[in-house]
Formats: C-alpha cells, sequence, structure tokens
C-alpha cells in the first residue's frame, strides 16, 4: 500500500495509562512526521483499570476501522482487557478494512483471534503509551518498526550462543505466552503448522513458563511447529524454595522435552529495545554459532510516497 500521508488511530481495547501526557506527546510526534492522526481513547473516560468500560473499549476499535482515513490502528498499551472483548469483536470487518493492528502483550488476544478467525496479519510492535509516547523513547524501537512497516521484507538478527543450528521456514506467530496458553481451546487460537512460533513474558516465575510451554506441548502445538524463539522472560523473582530452579534450568529442561528446537535471544518482550514482528508473516529462520536471523516477507505495509 502506497499512502501520500498516513493515517493513525490510537485505541485503547485493553488497559489505560497513568500518564496522559504520553498521547499527547504520541500525537505530537506522529503529526511531525506528516501522519493524520485520530485519538479514540478519551483519559476522562478510565474504567477501572481498563481504557474504557467493555462497551467503550469496543466501540473504540470498531470506530477506528470504519475510518476510511485510517491505515494503522495502534494501541494505547497492553495490560489486559481484549479477553473480555474476543466474542464482539468483529474481526470480519478489521480483515475487510485492510488496516493493520499494531501492539504486543495483552494484544497478542486480538493478533491470535484475527488471525485464528480470519487468516489476516497484524503486526506485534510498539504502542503509544510506552513507545511512540514515551518521554524518552528508544530510537531502535520505533525506526525498527517504520522499516518493518516500509517492507517488502524485514530481518531480524540476533548475536547470541548456545542456540542449535537450523534453516527452517515458516508461518511466523506468538507474542505473549500467557495469553497464548490462555486461548488454547477457543475459537482464537489460529491452527498454523510448520510455523516459527516466538513467545515473551513479564513477571511469570521460570516454573509457570515451564508450565505454559507444557501446555502448549501436550495440546499439539509445538509438535506441529518448526522452532520456538524465546524474546525476553524478566520481571520475576526466585524464592528459597526454588533451590538452584532458575531460568537457565528450567531452559535446559524445556529443550530436552519439547518436541522442537528451542532458541533464545529474541529483541522482543516487555522491554525498551525491541524488534517490530508481522504476526502471520512468512519467515527464514537460520542460526549458528554466532546468532541468528529471522527473514520475514509476505507481510501488509505502508510506504509513503
Amino acid at each position: 500500500m502506497i499512502t501520500s500521508r498516513l493515517g493513525i488511530a490510537i485505541v485503547a481495547p485493553a488497559g489505560c495509562t497513568n500518564d496522559p501526557l504520553a498521547v499527547e506527546r504520541a500525537i505530537a510526534r506522529f503529526e511531525a512526521q506528516g501522519c493524520l492522526v485520530r485519538n479514540y481513547y478519551d483519559h476522562d473516560c478510565i474504567h477501572q483499570r481498563f481504557g474504557g468500560t467493555d462497551a467503550a473499549r469496543l466501540a473504540q476499535l470498531h470506530a477506528a476501522v470504519l475510518d476510511p482515513d485510517i491505515h494503522l490502528i495502534i494501541a494505547l498499551r497492553g495490560g489486559y482487557g481484549i479477553s473480555r472483548l474476543l466474542p464482539a469483536i468483529d474481526f470480519e470487518a478489521i480483515a475487510a478494512s485492510g488496516k493493520i493492528i499494531v501492539g504486543f502483550s495483552d494484544v497478542t488476544a486480538l493478533h491470535m483471534g484475527l488471525m485464528a478467525r480470519t487468516g489476516a496479519l497484524s503486526y506485534a510492535g510498539p504502542m503509544v503509551a510506552g513507545d511512540f509516547g514515551a518521554q524518552e523513547p528508544v530510537p531502535f524501537t520505533l525506526d525498527d518498526f517504520w522499516a518493518c512497516l516500509a517492507g517488502p521484507t524485514h530481518t531480524i538478527r540476533e548475536t547470541v550462543i548456545g542456540n542449535p543450528q537450523l534453516d527452517v521456514r515458516g508461518t511466523v506467530w506468538g507474542g505473549n505466552l500467557a495469553m497464548i496458553g490462555s486461548l488454547i481451546g477457543t475459537p482464537y487460537f489460529p491452527q498454523i503448522d510448520g510455523g516459527i512460533l516466538w513467545l515473551e513474558d513479564i513477571s511469570e516465575h521460570p516454573y509457570r513458563v515451564e508450565r505454559l510451554l507444557l501446555q502448549l506441548m501436550q495440546a499439539g502445538v509445538l509438535e506441529r511447529q518448526q522452532a520456538v524463539v524465546l524474546g525476553d522472560f524478566s520481571g520475576y523473582r526466585l524464592g528459597p524454595l526454588d533451590n538452584g530452579y532458575d531460568f537457565d534450568t528450567m531452559l535446559d529442561y524445556a529443550r530436552r522435552t519439547l518436541p522442537v528446537p528451542v532458541l533464545t535471544g529474541l529483541s522482543f518482550g516487555h522491554i525498551p529495545r525491541r524488534v517490530t514482528i508481522p504476526f502471520g508473516a512468512q519467515g527464514r529462520l537460520q542460526s549458528d554459532a554466532d546468532g541468528f536471523s529471522l527473514l520475514l516477507s509476505d507481510y501488509p505495509t505502508v510506504r509513503r510516497a
């Protein structure tokens, strides 16, 4: 898609922000790049921990979908809340609009549901409150997003030792591990064979990460994948009863137990410096002793004339 002026909608399908100025900073930065911005989030209408009542958040999303001037729909932040909306979201309208949903964390549920219900692709990428509207945004995170959006391909390179050597191709999908686990057995879990599955999470103890990985294995998901690529897993605290059971110990067990190669070192998760990954793109993952590269292609792009 080529457009002379990029239209961006800000919506809050999940959590609210405690910094309303973040939205103003994001709008200013978008407009400085010549973008048209429509803000559907009203900080005065937040409800509990959410960016509005369930009905209001759903209305934000659907209004952005119907807006003819919009190309990207970028989430305010993650947190929690999209699970409540899944049965009422008009996934067919999102897919038919051609608009690209952008976000991560709780937005994983929206990526998953959109793929499962329609086959449409979206972006696991930066959000308004913590990225575009941050007081000190991370240049790499924003630059990687714009480069990915321009396409037609995008390459992620990571320098990390200890990964198995492999060269595989498949559909690239994934996101927040807890959200993915919560959708198993629902109509919002896409059936992807031969995929490259990436995962991240925050504040989940290694035993909970292991339990979710085993759930994916026991549900038959992992045996259908080419590889699992782990991003950032941080924010947890070990206790005296762990007795040496830490993330590395869990990882060693996972690599010996899961029916698929497990790589680490993806710069994705609840971290400031983060890559953008089109959910549902085709990918080629090549790993050797020095690190790995993930070449992404066949995903929706927007280039400005």
